[in-house]
């Protein structure tokens, strides 16, 4: 008997805890576009999934596509998604609903760098609904971190922004509001397809910083082994898969030259042995959009969003005729 209350007791201490922490987890991590993300692609059907990095969220416009296709489209881009991220979202669509085709955005700096601790490795995995896809991103990535990232993963975040807004967060998600008024800023703002619109900015203030330079030997073996696993799930799953690498300006390509020629040449091959289309938008497809600064909102290659949607249509006739 005595044991049995020590038991209880243990197991009632654990509940009160882990409700404190759902409680605090509710009110203060914040809501953002990456919660819409993955509750959409979740609980709606799509022709089309974009997974990749900034670049792909920023320069890819799904409505746009749509237009041009009839295909209808997400965009589950975002900085800091690494292939471990897109591989894990794929098969959560896949439990829920049969995309027709991934378009796989490859921005090269992101082969030779590991992810970052931080919000980053919560940004996607905290939005998972439970579901299989979600235990398997648990241990093969989230298991890793920190452990104040599993169990506070607000810590991550300014408490100062978040604790003002603590009233409306925890109602938001009370009543599961996915609208996205709050999600704009005076630089930019989220749209209900994934894609982030970026407002035309005066590029003659624009200072170039040296963005993440892609070589071989520094290559990161698990990103790649990712990849490989991304497309032989879609191959085995009848989903077309197609890789693409959205346009640069001329001037950051022209100072690291060496470095994106060594890169266009190694995912080339890699996707050819892949037996999978690469669409490279600074090399064979380099005349299909301009590379001019004023088309940019900085050096690195993330559109204004006036040039992703022009961009938009061109990939997707592009696709069309592919």
């Amino acid at each position: 008997m005595h044991s049995f209350k020590k038991v209880s007791k243990a197991v009632l201490v654990i509940a009160v805890c882990t409700a404190i922490l759902i409680l605090l987890d509710t009110a203060l991590y914040p809501c953002t576009f990456m919660r819409n993300d993955v509750y959409t692609v979740a609980t709606q059907e799509f022709d089309d999934i974009i997974v990749g990095t900034s670049h792909g969220k920023m320069d890819i416009d799904p409505e746009t596509m749509e237009e041009v296709n009839g295909r209808s489209g997400h965009n589950l881009c975002v900085g800091g998604e690494y292939g471990i991220d897109a591989y894990y979202l794929t098969k959560l669509i896949c439990e829920k609903q049969q995309p027709k085709r991934i378009i796989y955005e490859v921005d090269p700096g992101y082969f030779v760098t590991e992810k970052e601790e931080g919000n980053n490795y919560l940004l996607f995995y905290h939005e998972f609904p439970l579901s299989k896809a979600k235990a398997e991103y648990f241990w093969n990535s989230i298991l890793k971190c920190n452990f104040r990232t599993v169990l506070f993963p607000w810590y991550e975040y300014s408490l100062s922004y978040e604790i003002p807004k603590i009233k409306e967060t925890f109602l938001q998600k009370v009543k599961k509001d996915y609208s996205i008024d709050g999600l704009k800023s005076d630089s930019q703002e989220y749209h209900e397809s994934g894609f982030i619109e970026r407002y035309p900015v005066d590029v003659r203030k624009l200072k170039k910083s040296e963005p993440k330079l892609f070589e071989e030997d520094k290559l990161n073996h698990q990103n790649m082994e990712y990849i490989e696993k991304l497309i032989a799930y879609c191959k085995k799953n009848d989903i077309d898969f197609v890789a693409v690498t959205t346009p640069i300006p001329i001037a950051t390509l022209k100072d690291y030259s060496d470095n994106y020629n060594a890169a266009w040449k190694y995912f080339g091959k890699f996707f050819e042995e892949q037996g999978v289309e690469y669409l490279n938008f600074n090399t064979q497809y380099f005349k299909a959009f301009t590379h001019d600064l004023k088309a940019y909102t900085d050096y690195d290659g993330h559109m204004n969003g006036d040039a992703a949607r022009q961009y938009s249509r061109i990939l997707a006739e592009i696709l069309d005729k592919k």
